[in-house]
C-alpha cells in the first residue's frame, strides 16, 4: 500500500510510524497477527482495547502485533484500481500473509465494514472458503486465521459463518497464547480443523463452526464433545496484567485524542439495560499508587496534554479522590487535562470538580438516563434528583457553562408522563446555574432503547422506527419554549438497525454479505448509513426488523444461550422481575453479593466454572466504601461546624482532622492482596474553595514567562512528508511535551505552547529546509535543545540546526524557496515534461485556474517562478518566488506537466530566502 501513498486521501492514515509504535523484524519472529479495526484510523486510535492487545502481545519477542484499519471509500477504489491488497500500517504487509487477523467488534453497525476489510485483502468471506488452500505467494501458506472479540462478540451469531473463531472477555493472556499456538501450527502444516479444535481449549475461545443452529426457537447444538458452552476469559486480576504506557501516538486528530488510563474493569451498579455492566463483571480496581506510577510514566513517554481516567463508572473507582491526590499537581504543573468520562451523578466530590477546573474545563455528560424516579428506579440507576442538581451546580460554581444530560427513549415501561419528567428535569438543571453564568446551555442528549443480551431486559422489545419519532418530535415541542435547552438525539434509523443486529442469530449472516454488496459500509457515521440497503436485504431473504425488535419469551431458547459472561440466566430474570416491580438493587462492591453467578468466593459456584477451578474470582476494590463518601462526611462537618462556631473563632475541624493518607497505599496493598478492603482515610477539604459562584482561576505557575526564543531547522523525509500541518503541529507540541523543556504557554483557560511554523509544506513533498520557532520560559543551551529534541522526535523528522532568536521578535517568512524536482516514468514521459519547463520559461504570462476556499482563481504561474534549471543528473532545480502570491509548489509543477500524475514527480525542498532586514 506504501506506494500509493501519492494518492491516497489523508495519507497520514497508513504510515504505521507514529511515535510509540512497536518495530520488529518480521524475519526475527515466530508468529504475527494484524489487530484489525473495522472503522477508520481517527476511530479506531481512540480505542482502547486495540492498545491493551498490541501491548499483551508485543511484550513477547517472539510475537508481533501489527494495527490496520478500515480505509475510507475513495482509498479502497484506488486499491482496488492499482489490486493493491489491504496490509498492515507497521511493515505494509497484506493481511492475507499474516498468521492471524483479529477484528475488534465494538458495536453491531461494524459488521460490513469487517466483509469490507476483508474483500480488500482479498481474504475469502466465509470461513469454510478458508479451509483449504491459501494466498497465490508461492509458498503454500494456509489463509490466516481470521478472529474477533469485543464488547460485541458475546452475540457476533450474525458473523459466524465468516469468523474462524471469537475471543469472548479479556483478551490479554489468550492472545499471545493464540497467536502462538496459530503459528506454530501453521509452520508444521496443522490442517485447520484440528488447529481450531485446539484453540477451542483456551478459556474465551469460541468456535462458531463447532455449533449448529437449526432455527428460530430452538437451542444452539453443540457439535465436538466436551465443548457445549464458551465461558468468556477472565484476568481475576489487573495489577499485573499489561498496560501500554508508552502507545503510538496518533497523527492527526484521533476522535479521543488523549492518553486513557484504565482505574477499573467492570460495574456492578446493576443498571438493567447495559451490557457492559453485565459482561465485565466483577469490578478489578487498580491501586492509587499504581495508577500514579503508570500516569507519570505515560506522561513523560507520550506528551499527551490530556489524560482520561476511564472505568466503566468512574466515579465509582472507590479511591478516587487519592487518586487525585496523586496525579493531580504533576498534571497542573504541565498543564495536563483530567478528563473523567462515565460519570454517574453525584460521584464527584466538589474538591475534585473544583481542582480539575483550575487547569482546564472539559465537557461534563451526566447520564440520569430517565426523568423520573419510578423509571430510574426500574432501570436500577441509582439516582436521584436532589443529588443531579447538587451535582450541576457544583459544575455551574466552578466555572462550567455547558452541562449534557443523557437520556434513552423507550426504555421498558415508559409513557409520555415519563417524557414529560426528561423536560421537567432539564429546566431544573437549567435554573440551578443562577443567574451568574452568562453562557449556559444545557444540552438533553437522547438515545433511543435497544435491548441487548445478557441483560435483564434483553426478553424485551424495542418500540418501532415511528414510535421512536413520534417521542422525539413528543420532547422537540415540550422544550421548544425553553431558552437554552437543546435537544440532540440519536437517528432512529440507527437505532432501529442496531436493534435488528444486538439479538440477531445466524440467519442474519447473509443479510450482511447482500447489505455490503449493495454498499452499506459505515453504518454508525450518521451521513453514511444507508437504511434501505439493509431493508432490502432483509426482504430478500424473507426477513422483517420486527421478529428481531420483538420481545422474547422468557422460557425458550435465545440464539447466545451457549455464550457465557458469568451471569446466570436465574439471575437476569429475577433481576427482569425486580424491574416491573421497580425495586432497586445495590451494588455488590459496597454491599451485599446479589449472587449474580460470577464469582466464586465463599464457597460459590461460579458460572465461569473451568477457569473457577483455579482463579480466585471476586470483586477487588481498593476500599470498602468509596474515599469521595469520607470526604463528603469532613466537608458537611465543616461547613456545619462554620456555621455554629463564634465570630472570629475557629472551628474544631483543623484539631479533629487526621493527620492525611500517609496509610493508604498501605491499605491499598491489602485490600489488593486477599485482605478484606481497607475503610478510606478521611480527606483535608481544599485550602481554596471558590467563592460566590465565582470562575476559579489557573494555577500560577508562570508558565507564560518568555525568557529565550530559537529558530530550529529540521528535515521533512520519506514517510513524514505525508504529514499535514495541522498533523505536524500536533506532533511537534507532543514531542516538546516528552523533552521536559520548560514551554512558554499562551495566557488564559486555554493554554497553548509558544510555537510558529514557517510556511506549510504541501502533503506529499519532502524537504530539508524546514523551521518552526520555540519559546522556552527559562534560557537553555542551543545545542543541548536541538540534541534532546531530536531524540524525541518521530522517524522523517529530523532536526538539525538551531538558531537564538530576539525573545520578542515575531519570524518573518520566506519569500522565496528552492526545490529540486525528479520525474519517474518512461523516458519519452520524462523528456517530455522536461521539456515543458523550458518552454514554460519564454513565456511571460501562463495563466491557471486554481482551486481556493472560494473558488477557482486565476493566477499567473509563471510569475511565481523565478527560475528553472534542468539539471545533468535529469533533476528540474526551481526558485519560487512567493513576495506577491503562494499557491502549492505540488499543485503547480503538476500544472506545469499536465497530464501526470503525482506518482511521477518528486519535489525535495532545498532552501529558503527570507527578505533582507
Amino acid at each position: 500500500m506504501k506506494e500509493l501513498l501519492p494518492l491516497l486521501p489523508r495519507p497520514s492514515r497508513y504510515l504505521g510510524n507514529e511515535w510509540g509504535v512497536v518495530r520488529k523484524d518480521p524475519a526475527t519472529v515466530r508468529g504475527r497477527i494484524a489487530l484489525a479495526f473495522p472503522d477508520m484510523y481517527e476511530m479506531g486510535m481512540s480505542y482502547l482495547g486495540q492498545k491493551i492487545l498490541t501491548q499483551a502481545i508485543n511484550e513477547r519477542a517472539d510475537l508481533q502485533a501489527e494495527r490496520v484499519f478500515s480505509p475510507c471509500a475513495d482509498a479502497a477504489a484506488i486499491l482496488r484500481a492499482h489490486s493493491t491488497p489491504l496490509a498492515t500500517l507497521e511493515t505494509d504487509t497484506p493481511l492475507a500473509h499474516m498468521d492471524a487477523v483479529g477484528f475488534s467488534l465494538t458495536h453491531e453497525l461494524c459488521y460490513t465494514n469487517v466483509l469490507f476489510m476483508l474483500d480488500l485483502a482479498q481474504i475469502p468471506l466465509r470461513a469454510a472458503e478458508r479451509m483449504t488452500g491459501g494466498p497465490s505467494t508461492g509458498e503454500g501458506a494456509p489463509w490466516p486465521i481470521i478472529m474477533a472479540g469485543g464488547g460485541a462478540s458475546y452475540n457476533a451469531e450474525p458473523l459466524a459463518e465468516f469468523l474462524d473463531l471469537l475471543v469472548l472477555g479479556d483478551g490479554e493472556e489468550v492472545m499471545p497464547e493464540l497467536v502462538s499456538r496459530i503459528a506454530d501450527a501453521r509452520k508444521k502444516g496443522t490442517p485447520r480443523e484440528e488447529l481450531l479444535r485446539d484453540l477451542a481449549h483456551l478459556p474465551g475461545v469460541y468456535v462458531p463452526a463447532f455449533f449448529a443452529w437449526d432455527g428460530p426457537g430452538q437451542p444452539v447444538r453443540p457439535l465436538v464433545p466436551g465443548y457445549e458452552r464458551v465461558e468468556k476469559a477472565i484476568v481475576p486480576d489487573l495489577a499485573n496484567a499489561p498496560f501500554p504506557l508508552s502507545p503510538a501516538v496518533p497523527f492527526g486528530q484521533a476522535v479521543h485524542d488523549r492518553y486513557t488510563i484504565e482505574l477499573a474493569r467492570g460495574c456492578t451498579r446493576g443498571c438493567r439495560f447495559c451490557h457492559a455492566g453485565m459482561v465485565y463483571r466483577p469490578v478489578r480496581e487498580k491501586t492509587p499508587a499504581q495508577l500514579g506510577d503508570m500516569l507519570s510514566k505515560a506522561i513523560e513517554a507520550t506528551g499527551f496534554e490530556e489524560v482520561s481516567l476511564l472505568s466503566l463508572s468512574t466515579g465509582d473507582y472507590s479511591a478516587l479522590d487519592t487518586l487525585f491526590d496523586t496525579v493531580f499537581d504533576r498534571c497542573a504543573a504541565e498543564q495536563v487535562t483530567i478528563s473523567l468520562p462515565s460519570l454517574r451523578v453525584g460521584s464527584l466530590s466538589e474538591r475534585i470538580i473544583s481542582r480539575m477546573a483550575s487547569i482546564r474545563r472539559t465537557g461534563v455528560t451526566l447520564a440520569p438516563e430517565a426523568g423520573s424516579q419510578r423509571l430510574r428506579d426500574v432501570i436500577n440507576k441509582g439516582v436521584d434528583e436532589d443529588a443531579l442538581i447538587a451535582h450541576v451546580r457544583t459544575l455551574f460554581e466552578n466555572g462550567w457553562q455547558q452541562v449534557k444530560l443523557y437520556f434513552m427513549l423507550g426504555l421498558p415501561t415508559e409513557t409520555d408522563a415519563d417524557l414529560d419528567a426528561i423536560v421537567d428535569l432539564c429546566v431544573k438543571v437549567r435554573d440551578a446555574a443562577g443567574r451568574h453564568v452568562k453562557r449556559l446551555q444545557v444540552t438533553a442528549a437522547v438515545s433511543p432503547f435497544v435491548p441487548k443480551t445478557h441483560t435483564p431486559f434483553q426478553w424485551e422489545g424495542q418500540i418501532s422506527m415511528d414510535e421512536i419519532r413520534r417521542r422525539i418530535y413528543y420532547l422537540k415541542d415540550a422544550l421548544k419554549p425553553y431558552k437554552r435547552i437543546t435537544l440532540k438525539y440519536h437517528q432512529p434509523e440507527m437505532s432501529c438497525l442496531e436493534g435488528v443486529f444486538s439479538r440477531g442469530d445466524r440467519r442474519l449472516g447473509k443479510v450482511v454479505e447482500t447489505a455490503y454488496r449493495k454498499g452499506a459500509l459505515f453504518s454508525s457515521w450518521k451521513d453514511h448509513l444507508r437504511l434501505e440497503h439493509y431493508l432490502e436485504a432483509l426482504s430478500e431473504h424473507g426477513l422483517s426488523p420486527e421478529e428481531f425488535q420483538g420481545p422474547r419469551d422468557a422460557a425458550a431458547p435465545l440464539p447466545w444461550d451457549h455464550l457465557s459472561c458469568g451471569v446466570s440466566k436465574k439471575f437476569l430474570l429475577a433481576e427482569r422481575e425486580r424491574a416491573l416491580a421497580e425495586k432497586v438493587t445495590g451494588d455488590c462492591r459496597y454491599g451485599a453479593c446479589r449472587s449474580c453467578g460470577v464469582c466464586n468466593m465463599d464457597g460459590r459456584a461460579s458460572e465461569l466454572a473451568r477457569q473457577a477451578v483455579e482463579q480466585d474470582i471476586r470483586p477487588r476494590v481498593v476500599f470498602a466504601r468509596r474515599d469521595q463518601e469520607s470526604l463528603a462526611e469532613t466537608e458537611a462537618a465543616s461547613r456545619d461546624a462554620d456555621a455554629q462556631a463564634p465570630a472570629g473563632g475557629q472551628t474544631a475541624m483543623a484539631h479533629d482532622a487526621p493527620a492525611g493518607q500517609a496509610a493508604s497505599v498501605e491499605n491499598a496493598a491489602r485490600s489488593m492482596t486477599g485482605n478484606p478492603a481497607a475503610s478510606p482515610p478521611r480527606a483535608t477539604p481544599p485550602a481554596n474553595p471558590p467563592l460566590g459562584g465565582k470562575k476559579p482561576l489557573p494555577p500560577d505557575l508562570g508558565l507564560s514567562d518568555r525568557k529565550a526564543q530559537y529558530r530550529i531547522w529540521y528535515e521533512k523525509r520519506a514517510e513524514a512528508a505525508y504529514l499535514s500541518q495541522l498533523e505536524l503541529q500536533s506532533i511537534l507540541e507532543r514531542a516538546l511535551r516528552r523533552t521536559r523543556f520548560p514551554l512558554s504557554f499562551s495566557a488564559g483557560f486555554h493554554p497553548m505552547p509558544r510555537i510558529s511554523f514557517g510556511r506549510a509544506l504541501p502533503v506529499g513533498v519532502e524537504s530539508v529546509s524546514e523551521w518552526f520557532t520555540l519559546t522556552l520560559r527559562e534560557e537553555l543551551k542551543p545545542e543541548y535543545v536541538l540534541d534532546v529534541l531530536a531524540a524525541q522526535m518521530p522517524g522523517g523528522l529530523d532536526p538539525f540546526r538551531i538558531e537564538t532568536l530576539p525573545v520578542m521578535k515575531r519570524p518573518v517568512q520566506a519569500v522565496r524557496e528552492t526545490y529540486l524536482l525528479r520525474y519517474s516514468g518512461t523516458e519519452e514521459d520524462v523528456v517530455r515534461w522536461r521539456a515543458a519547463w523550458v518552454e514554460f520559461m519564454k513565456q511571460d504570462v501562463v495563466m491557471f485556474d486554481r482551486k481556493s476556499k472560494n473558488g477557482p482563481k486565476a493566477t499567473n504561474l509563471r510569475g511565481l517562478v523565478a527560475s528553472a534549471e534542468l539539471k545533468s543528473d535529469g533533476a528540474v532545480a526551481l526558485t519560487f518566488d512567493w513576495s506577491k502570491d503562494y499557491m502549492s509548489p505540488q499543485a503547480l509543477v503538476l500544472a506545469v506537466g499536465a497530464p501526470i500524475t503525482p506518482l511521477a514527480a518528486q519535489l525535495l525542498k532545498v532552501g529558503q530566502q527570507f527578505p533582507q532586514a
